[in-house]
C-alpha cells in the first residue's frame, strides 16, 4: 500500500540536533496490528497537550490555560521553503542546514516531497517514511504531478503528529526548515497547503522563502510570471515573505531588484518584448510595484554560499514582524483558521474515501489462469485495508 512499514527507528545522533539518539516509537507496522493500534492510542492518549491542540481547545470552548496565541515562543522559527521546480530549493536548505550548524544552531528538518530520491542534509520527518508515492500513483491511477499532490494531502491529514514531534524538541532549536516539492500549486490552491501553514502558524513564528532561479529570469516576461506567483503565494500564505533569488554565481540578481524597485527599468525591459503575453505584463507591472515595496528580497547561491549572511537577517526581520504584524492578526482570525483547518482535513478524507470506492468499482482482474473471483476479492481487500491504515497510520522521526 502508501504506508511504508517500519519498525521502531532510531535517529542518527548529529552535531546540532539535540538529544538525537532517541529511539522512536514502532512505525506504521505496528499500528497496522491489533497490539500496535492499542499502543498507539495508549501513546496518543498520554501525550501531553501541543500548541496545536490548546488552540484548539479554546476555539471549542473548552478550558485551558491563557491565550496561545500570545505564547507563540520566539524560536523555533520554521521556514517554508517554496518555489518551482529546479529553482534549487533543495540545495540551498542543503546550504543553509551547513551554515546554521556551523554557527552551532539547533535545526530540525522536515521533508515534504515524496518523490525526491536523494536528499543531502539530514532529514528528521521524511514523508516518504508514510507515504509511498509510487503505490499512490498506482492505487489511483495518477501521474507524476498528482501522484504528488495526493500523497500531499494524504500526510497533511496527520500533520498534528508532525507538531507533535516538533513540539517535544523546540524548547532545544533555533530554526525548523520545511523543504517542499515543486509543485507550488500545493500553496496556491490545494488544501493540503493551508492545512500545513495553518498549523505551523499558531504554533511557531512561521515564514515563507519562495526561491527563484535568478538566471531564468533573464527575460522580463519569466520575471513577472514569477513574480505573480509571488504574489499570489504572499496573499495566500498570509506570513512574513521573504524571496531567495538563487544561483546568482550564475548571474547577478542587480538587474532584477532595480526591476523590483524602479517601475521604469521593468517597463522599459519589457517594451522590447512584443508578445501579447509582453502587453500584459505591462498593464499589471504599475499593480506589482506595492507588492515590490513591501517584500524582502535578497540574492544567494547554494553553491558557493553568497548571501547566507543577508538572508539571516531578513530572517530575522521576518520573524519580528510575524510576532508584531501577525500574530494580531492571527488572533482575530483564529477561529475561523481553525474551523476552515478541520473542514479541509475531513473534506481531504472524505476525497480519499470516494477515491478509494472508485478504485474498488474499477478494479479488473487480470490473472491469465482465469481465476479472476480470488483476485478480485484480494483487490477489494486491498482497498479496504487502505482506507483503514489512512485512519490509523502514525508519523515518526527518523
Amino acid at each position: 500500500f502508501w504506508l511504508k512499514p517500519g519498525d521502531g527507528c532510531r535517529l542518527p545522533a548529529m552535531e546540532g540536533y539535540p538529544d538525537s539518539s532517541v529511539t522512536t516509537p514502532a512505525g506504521p507496522a505496528a499500528v497496522l496490528s491489533p497490539e500496535g493500534a492499542a499502543a498507539a492510542s495508549s501513546s496518543s492518549s498520554a501525550r501531553p497537550p501541543s500548541n496545536g491542540d490548546v488552540a484548539m481547545a479554546d476555539c471549542a470552548g473548552v478550558s485551558g490555560p491563557a491565550d496561545p496565541l500570545k505564547a507563540i515562543p520566539r524560536s523555533p522559527i520554521v521556514i517554508l521553503m517554496i518555489g518551482m521546480a529546479g529553482s534549487g530549493k533543495s540545495t540551498w536548505m542543503h546550504r543553509l542546514v551547513i551554515r546554521l550548524q556551523s554557527q552551532k544552531k539547533r535545526v530540525y528538518t522536515v521533508n515534504l516531497d515524496p518523490a525526491v530520491r536523494n536528499v543531502a542534509y539530514p532529514i528528521n520527518v521524511d514523508i516518504r517514511d508514510t507515504v509511498n508515492y509510487k503505490e499512490v500513483m498506482k492505487h489511483f491511477g495518477l501521474g507524476p504531478n498528482g501522484g504528488i499532490m495526493t500523497s500531499l494531502n494524504l500526510f497533511a491529514t496527520k500533520f498534528d503528529q508532525v507538531l507533535a514531534l516538533i513540539d517535544k524538541r523546540a524548547p532545544d532549536l533555533d530554526y525548523v526548515l520545511v523543504d517542499t516539492p515543486g509543485q507550488i500549486e500545493v500553496f496556491n490552491w490545494s488544501a493540503s497547503g493551508q492545512i500545513i501553514l495553518d498549523a505551523l502558524a499558531v504554533s511557531y513564528p512561521t515564514q515563507v522563502c519562495y526561491v527563484v532561479d535568478a538566471a531564468r529570469c533573464a527575460k522580463p516576461v519569466t520575471f513577472m510570471s514569477n513574480m505573480l506567483y509571488a504574489c499570489s503565494i504572499l496573499y495566500k500564505t498570509k506570513l512574513p515573505f521573504i524571496i531567495a533569488f538563487n544561483k546568482i554565481d550564475v548571474m547577478a540578481h542587480s538587474f532584477l531588484q532595480e526591476w523590483m524597485e524602479d517601475f521604469e527599468k521593468i517597463g522599459a525591459a519589457l517594451s522590447k518584448e512584443s508578445s501579447y503575453v509582453a502587453s500584459l505584463a505591462r498593464s499589471m507591472s504599475l499593480a506589482m510595484e506595492e507588492f515590490y515595496s513591501n517584500i524582502r528580497s535578497v540574492g544567494v547561491s547554494a553553491v558557493t554560499g553568497q548571501g547566507c549572511e543577508d538572508f539571516q537577517s531578513a530572517v530575522l526581520q521576518a520573524a519580528e514582524e510575524f510576532h508584531t504584524s501577525y500574530v494580531p492578526f492571527l488572533q482575530e482570525q483564529r477561529r475561523d483558521i481553525e474551523e476552515k483547518r478541520q473542514r479541509a482535513i475531513e473534506e481531504q478524507l472524505k476525497a480519499f474515501e470516494r477515491s478509494t470506492a472508485r478504485a474498488s468499482a474499477t478494479k479488473r482482474p487480470r490473472d491469465p489462469r482465469g481465476d479472476s473471483g480470488t483476485i478480485m476479492e484480494e483487490d477489494d481487500e486491498d482497498v479496504a485495508n487502505l482506507e483503514e491504515d489512512l485512519r490509523d497510520v502514525s508519523i515518526h522521526e527518523r
